[in-house]
Protein backbone atom coordinates (compact mmCIF):
# COMPACT_ATOMS: atom_id res chain seq x y z
CA UNK A 1 0.00 0.00 0.00
CA UNK A 2 1.34 3.20 -0.83
CA UNK A 3 1.74 6.21 1.71
CA UNK A 4 0.79 8.45 -0.66
CA UNK A 5 -2.78 10.09 0.74
CA UNK A 6 -3.03 13.49 2.49
CA UNK A 7 -0.32 16.32 1.13
CA UNK A 8 0.79 13.59 -0.64
CA UNK A 9 3.50 12.23 1.21
CA UNK A 10 4.65 10.15 4.56
CA UNK A 11 4.79 13.25 6.39
CA UNK A 12 1.86 14.57 5.56
CA UNK A 13 -0.32 11.74 6.90
CA UNK A 14 2.50 11.04 9.88
CA UNK A 15 1.63 15.31 10.90
CA UNK A 16 -2.19 15.03 10.32
CA UNK A 17 -2.09 12.29 13.05
CA UNK A 18 -0.17 13.76 15.11
CA UNK A 19 -1.91 17.05 15.11
CA UNK A 20 -4.77 15.37 15.03
CA UNK A 21 -4.38 13.23 18.52
CA UNK A 22 -2.41 15.65 20.07
CA UNK A 23 -6.60 17.60 20.35
CA UNK A 24 -8.75 14.05 20.50
CA UNK A 25 -6.23 11.64 22.26
CA UNK A 26 -8.59 9.47 25.56
CA UNK A 27 -7.30 10.38 28.75
CA UNK A 28 -6.72 6.28 29.63
CA UNK A 29 -4.38 5.27 32.41
CA UNK A 30 -1.87 3.61 30.81
CA UNK A 31 -1.48 6.82 28.99
CA UNK A 32 -0.75 8.82 31.86
CA UNK A 33 2.82 9.81 32.91
CA UNK A 34 1.76 8.69 36.09
CA UNK A 35 0.99 5.09 35.30
CA UNK A 36 4.15 4.52 33.72
CA UNK A 37 6.10 6.01 36.81
CA UNK A 38 4.24 3.50 38.99
CA UNK A 39 4.29 0.56 37.05
CA UNK A 40 6.66 0.77 34.55
CA UNK A 41 6.64 -1.27 31.47
CA UNK A 42 4.41 -4.01 33.38
CA UNK A 43 1.58 -1.63 33.38
CA UNK A 44 1.51 -1.53 29.56
CA UNK A 45 1.92 -5.24 29.35
CA UNK A 46 -0.89 -5.81 31.35
CA UNK A 47 -2.81 -3.39 29.46
CA UNK A 48 -1.78 -5.08 26.49
CA UNK A 49 -3.14 -8.28 27.63
CA UNK A 50 -6.45 -6.85 28.47
CA UNK A 51 -7.17 -5.26 25.59
CA UNK A 52 -7.52 -8.07 23.26
CA UNK A 53 -10.34 -8.35 22.15
CA UNK A 54 -11.88 -6.80 25.04
CA UNK A 55 -13.42 -3.29 25.09
CA UNK A 56 -11.55 -0.42 27.21
CA UNK A 57 -14.02 0.30 29.27
CA UNK A 58 -14.49 -2.74 30.81
CA UNK A 59 -10.53 -3.41 30.94
CA UNK A 60 -9.93 -0.07 32.95
CA UNK A 61 -11.02 -1.32 36.44
CA UNK A 62 -9.73 -4.66 35.81
CA UNK A 63 -6.43 -3.08 35.02
CA UNK A 64 -6.37 -0.84 37.98
CA UNK A 65 -7.38 -3.20 40.75
CA UNK A 66 -4.81 -6.37 38.96
CA UNK A 67 -1.90 -3.71 39.25
CA UNK A 68 -2.62 -3.01 42.54
CA UNK A 69 -2.73 -6.20 43.75
CA UNK A 70 0.00 -7.67 41.64
CA UNK A 71 2.34 -4.21 40.84
CA UNK A 72 5.45 -6.48 39.59
CA UNK A 73 5.88 -9.29 37.60
CA UNK A 74 7.60 -10.85 40.68
CA UNK A 75 4.35 -10.27 42.73
CA UNK A 76 1.96 -11.88 40.13
CA UNK A 77 4.44 -15.06 39.68
CA UNK A 78 4.20 -15.80 42.95
CA UNK A 79 0.46 -15.87 43.03
CA UNK A 80 -1.50 -18.99 42.53
CA UNK A 81 -2.99 -19.86 38.97
CA UNK A 82 -6.41 -19.53 41.28
CA UNK A 83 -5.81 -16.52 41.91
CA UNK A 84 -5.12 -15.23 38.52
CA UNK A 85 -8.22 -16.99 37.42
CA UNK A 86 -10.71 -15.52 40.10
CA UNK A 87 -8.81 -11.96 39.24
CA UNK A 88 -9.51 -12.38 35.46
CA UNK A 89 -13.12 -12.26 36.62
CA UNK A 90 -15.25 -11.47 33.34
CA UNK A 91 -12.38 -9.61 30.94
CA UNK A 92 -13.08 -13.29 28.99
CA UNK A 93 -10.48 -15.41 27.12
CA UNK A 94 -9.12 -16.37 30.40
CA UNK A 95 -6.53 -18.12 28.94
CA UNK A 96 -4.79 -14.91 28.30
CA UNK A 97 -4.72 -14.87 32.59
CA UNK A 98 -2.85 -17.61 32.73
CA UNK A 99 -0.57 -17.40 29.48
CA UNK A 100 0.23 -13.37 31.97
CA UNK A 101 0.69 -15.93 35.06
CA UNK A 102 3.20 -17.44 32.79
CA UNK A 103 5.08 -14.06 31.74
CA UNK A 104 5.42 -12.61 35.27
CA UNK A 105 6.99 -15.97 35.99
CA UNK A 106 9.80 -16.14 33.18
CA UNK A 107 10.42 -13.09 33.54
CA UNK A 108 11.12 -13.17 36.93
CA UNK A 109 13.11 -16.01 36.55
CA UNK A 110 14.83 -15.05 33.32
CA UNK A 111 15.31 -11.01 33.64
CA UNK A 112 15.55 -10.56 37.60
CA UNK A 113 11.90 -9.49 37.33
CA UNK A 114 12.49 -6.37 34.90
CA UNK A 115 10.21 -6.61 31.12
CA UNK A 116 12.44 -6.98 28.41
CA UNK A 117 12.55 -4.19 25.78
CA UNK A 118 13.67 -6.17 22.23
CA UNK A 119 11.03 -7.24 21.02
CA UNK A 120 12.87 -10.76 19.97
CA UNK A 121 13.54 -10.89 24.11
CA UNK A 122 9.68 -10.19 24.50
CA UNK A 123 8.77 -12.56 21.81
CA UNK A 124 10.39 -15.17 24.16
CA UNK A 125 8.41 -14.65 26.65
CA UNK A 126 4.93 -16.72 26.67
CA UNK A 127 1.72 -15.69 25.50
CA UNK A 128 3.63 -12.26 24.09
CA UNK A 129 3.03 -12.26 20.14
CA UNK A 130 4.10 -9.67 17.70
CA UNK A 131 1.73 -6.92 18.12
CA UNK A 132 2.00 -7.59 22.33
CA UNK A 133 6.07 -6.85 21.79
CA UNK A 134 5.75 -4.30 19.70
CA UNK A 135 3.67 -2.03 21.68
CA UNK A 136 5.89 -2.80 24.68
CA UNK A 137 9.14 -1.62 22.87
CA UNK A 138 7.08 1.39 22.18
CA UNK A 139 4.67 2.49 24.38
CA UNK A 140 6.93 1.12 27.35
CA UNK A 141 10.22 2.05 26.01
CA UNK A 142 9.91 4.76 23.30
CA UNK A 143 11.77 2.99 20.70
CA UNK A 144 11.16 3.23 16.91
CA UNK A 145 9.01 0.04 15.72
CA UNK A 146 5.27 0.25 13.62
CA UNK A 147 2.60 -1.10 15.85
CA UNK A 148 -0.39 -2.17 14.09
CA UNK A 149 -3.56 -3.38 15.33
CA UNK A 150 -7.33 -3.99 13.83
CA UNK A 151 -7.80 -0.29 14.09
CA UNK A 152 -4.87 0.39 12.57
CA UNK A 153 -5.34 -2.06 9.68
CA UNK A 154 -8.37 -0.62 9.32
CA UNK A 155 -7.06 3.45 8.90
CA UNK A 156 -4.40 1.91 6.62
CA UNK A 157 -6.61 0.40 4.90
CA UNK A 158 -9.04 3.14 3.74
CA UNK A 159 -7.04 5.92 3.57
CA UNK A 160 -3.99 4.20 1.46
CA UNK A 161 -5.97 1.29 -0.68
CA UNK A 162 -9.31 2.63 -0.51
CA UNK A 163 -10.77 -0.42 1.08
CA UNK A 164 -13.61 -0.50 3.31
CA UNK A 165 -12.42 -3.37 5.57
CA UNK A 166 -8.90 -4.08 6.06
CA UNK A 167 -7.66 -7.64 4.62
CA UNK A 168 -6.71 -10.28 6.94
CA UNK A 169 -3.62 -9.54 8.81
CA UNK A 170 -0.44 -9.40 6.60
CA UNK A 171 3.38 -8.27 7.07
CA UNK A 172 2.55 -5.79 4.45
CA UNK A 173 0.50 -3.84 7.31
CA UNK A 174 3.81 -3.56 9.14
CA UNK A 175 5.41 -2.46 6.03
CA UNK A 176 2.56 0.18 5.47
CA UNK A 177 2.80 1.55 8.59
CA UNK A 178 6.23 1.49 8.71
CA UNK A 179 6.70 3.71 6.03
CA UNK A 180 4.16 6.53 7.85
CA UNK A 181 6.65 6.53 10.78
CA UNK A 182 8.40 9.63 11.31
CA UNK A 183 12.48 9.54 12.12
CA UNK A 184 12.33 10.40 15.59
CA UNK A 185 11.11 7.61 18.12
CA UNK A 186 9.00 9.89 19.82
CA UNK A 187 7.18 11.31 17.01
CA UNK A 188 6.66 7.48 15.62
CA UNK A 189 5.28 6.46 19.04
CA UNK A 190 2.61 8.77 18.84
CA UNK A 191 2.08 8.70 15.21
CA UNK A 192 1.71 4.48 16.43
CA UNK A 193 -0.67 5.94 18.95
CA UNK A 194 -2.40 7.93 16.90
CA UNK A 195 -3.60 5.49 14.30
CA UNK A 196 -5.24 3.01 16.36
CA UNK A 197 -6.82 6.30 18.47
CA UNK A 198 -8.25 7.47 15.11
CA UNK A 199 -9.17 3.87 13.84
CA UNK A 200 -11.02 2.91 17.59
CA UNK A 201 -12.97 6.43 17.31
CA UNK A 202 -13.19 8.21 14.08
CA UNK A 203 -12.33 5.32 11.21
CA UNK A 204 -14.69 2.65 12.83
CA UNK A 205 -15.69 -0.30 11.16
CA UNK A 206 -19.30 0.58 11.08
CA UNK A 207 -20.65 4.27 10.40
CA UNK A 208 -17.09 5.91 10.12
CA UNK A 209 -17.32 9.40 11.06
CA UNK A 210 -15.08 10.77 8.16
CA UNK A 211 -16.32 14.51 8.38
CA UNK A 212 -14.01 14.56 11.45
CA UNK A 213 -10.95 12.72 10.47
CA UNK A 214 -7.78 14.62 9.66
CA UNK A 215 -7.26 12.31 6.75
CA UNK A 216 -10.35 12.37 4.85
CA UNK A 217 -8.62 15.54 2.52
CA UNK A 218 -6.58 12.42 1.11
CA UNK A 219 -8.24 9.48 1.95
CA UNK A 220 -8.26 6.92 -0.98
CA UNK A 221 -11.46 4.92 0.36
CA UNK A 222 -13.73 8.84 0.16
CA UNK A 223 -12.24 9.63 -2.83
CA UNK A 224 -13.46 6.58 -4.21
CA UNK A 225 -16.87 7.32 -2.91
CA UNK A 226 -16.80 5.09 0.56
CA UNK A 227 -17.61 1.73 -1.99
CA UNK A 228 -18.49 -1.34 -0.32
CA UNK A 229 -15.35 -3.61 -0.91
CA UNK A 230 -16.34 -7.04 0.92
CA UNK A 231 -14.89 -8.31 4.45
CA UNK A 232 -12.56 -11.33 3.96
CA UNK A 233 -11.80 -11.20 7.65
CA UNK A 234 -12.59 -14.19 9.77
CA UNK A 235 -16.20 -13.86 11.28
CA UNK A 236 -16.74 -14.42 14.85
CA UNK A 237 -19.23 -16.87 16.02
CA UNK A 238 -22.70 -15.38 18.04
CA UNK A 239 -21.57 -15.45 21.79
CA UNK A 240 -25.37 -16.13 22.69
CA UNK A 241 -25.46 -19.92 23.04
CA UNK A 242 -22.20 -20.61 22.35
CA UNK A 243 -19.26 -22.94 23.63
CA UNK A 244 -17.60 -20.17 24.57
CA UNK A 245 -20.44 -18.50 26.78
CA UNK A 246 -20.48 -21.99 28.15
CA UNK A 247 -16.76 -21.86 29.09
CA UNK A 248 -17.79 -18.31 30.76
CA UNK A 249 -21.09 -19.98 32.61
CA UNK A 250 -18.59 -22.79 34.13
CA UNK A 251 -15.88 -20.28 35.33
CA UNK A 252 -17.67 -17.93 36.66
CA UNK A 253 -19.63 -20.81 39.12
CA UNK A 254 -15.85 -21.66 40.04
CA UNK A 255 -14.55 -18.35 40.75
CA UNK A 256 -18.06 -18.17 42.95
CA UNK A 257 -16.56 -21.20 44.84
CA UNK A 258 -14.27 -19.18 46.35
CA UNK A 259 -11.53 -21.57 45.25
CA UNK A 260 -13.29 -24.79 46.69
CA UNK A 261 -14.15 -27.76 45.16
CA UNK A 262 -17.22 -28.38 43.55
CA UNK A 263 -18.73 -31.33 42.18
CA UNK A 264 -19.11 -31.80 38.37
CA UNK A 265 -22.66 -32.02 38.01
CA UNK A 266 -23.48 -29.03 39.94
CA UNK A 267 -21.20 -26.33 38.01
CA UNK A 268 -23.66 -24.04 35.70
CA UNK A 269 -26.07 -27.57 36.32
CA UNK A 270 -28.64 -24.35 34.59
CA UNK A 271 -26.98 -24.79 31.68
CA UNK A 272 -29.83 -25.51 28.64
CA UNK A 273 -27.50 -27.65 27.15
CA UNK A 274 -25.98 -30.70 29.28
CA UNK A 275 -24.00 -31.81 26.91
CA UNK A 276 -22.39 -28.31 25.95
CA UNK A 277 -21.42 -27.90 29.39
CA UNK A 278 -19.78 -30.99 29.61
CA UNK A 279 -17.73 -30.23 26.69
CA UNK A 280 -16.84 -26.89 27.91
CA UNK A 281 -15.79 -28.38 31.40
CA UNK A 282 -13.45 -30.80 29.72
CA UNK A 283 -11.92 -27.96 27.25
CA UNK A 284 -11.35 -26.11 30.45
CA UNK A 285 -9.45 -28.68 31.65
CA UNK A 286 -7.17 -29.26 28.88
CA UNK A 287 -6.36 -25.39 29.00
CA UNK A 288 -5.66 -25.71 32.61
CA UNK A 289 -8.17 -23.63 33.67
CA UNK A 290 -9.58 -26.23 35.82
CA UNK A 291 -8.62 -29.15 37.43
CA UNK A 292 -10.56 -32.55 37.81
CA UNK A 293 -10.52 -35.01 40.87
CA UNK A 294 -13.41 -37.55 42.15
CA UNK A 295 -16.07 -36.26 40.10
CA UNK A 296 -14.92 -32.99 41.47
CA UNK A 297 -13.75 -29.24 39.80
CA UNK A 298 -11.95 -26.97 41.03
CA UNK A 299 -10.02 -23.56 39.77
CA UNK A 300 -6.19 -24.49 39.16
CA UNK A 301 -3.39 -24.35 41.95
Amino acid sequence: MPATTVAGTASGIADALREWYAANARDLPWRRPAFHERYGAWGVLVSEFMLQQTPVTRVIPHLDAWLRRWPTPAALAAATPADVVQQWANLGYPRRALWLHRAATAITERHGGVVPREVPVLLALPGIGDYTARAVAVFAYGDRHPVVDTNTRRVLARALAGLSQPAPPSPRDLHAMAALLPAGAAESAVVNAAAMELGATVCVARAPRCEACPLRGGCAWVAAGRPDTGDTRRRQARYEGSHRQARGAVLRALRHAGGHRMPADAVAADWPDPAQRDRAIDSLIADGLLEAADGMLRLPR
